[in-house]
């Protein structure tokens, strides 16, 4: 189920806007996750990039640590302002998110996309839902509307 919706902010010319979508939790479920990210903010007049990328890692990590079988995940998109807010909520809220810390010659790649996350957004963290869920946000600030004109043209 997918569902979009714009308003008008509460000041001139802010809208609020947001795109939500439920995904089956598999790796086809997590690469939809970011061509529909994508699809969507080039429809809104945003930059892809690094919303794609933070989206990627959080579904991948909602496919390989918060699957349960049988639920689905949440993808949620809100633009208000110059803010771009990513949420990916899934049904494992008994396994809190956790930031690896891989040595220099680490084999694994596990835990490396928090990292990345926390690198390119502005913001991020987690909090628990209705249980059994948790939801995994990031934020990142977009530049002007007037400036991305400029610059995409």
């Amino acid at each position: 189920m997918i569902q979009e919706s714009v308003s008008a902010g509460t000041r001139p010319g802010q809208h609020f806007r947001n795109f939500s979508v439920r995904l089956s939790p598999t790796p086809r479920g997590a690469r939809l996750a970011r061509l529909l990210t994508a699809e969507q903010l080039r429809s809104w007049g945003k930059p892809v990039d690094p919303a794609g990328q933070i989206v990627a890692e959080l579904a991948a990590n909602a496919v390989t640590h918060g699957r349960v079988p049988g639920r689905d995940f949440r993808l949620t998109l809100y633009v208000i302002a110059n803010t771009l807010r990513i949420e990916v909520t899934d049904t494992a809220g008994d396994r809190p998110p956790r930031p690896g810390r891989p040595g220099p010659d680490a084999e694994s790649e596990s835990g490396r996309g928090l990292l990345l996350v926390e690198a390119l957004a502005d913001r991020w963290g987690w909090a628990p839902e209705l249980r059994p869920r948790k939801t995994v946000w990031a934020e990142v600030v977009l530049p002007p509307d007037d400036v991305q004109g400029r610059h995409g043209s």
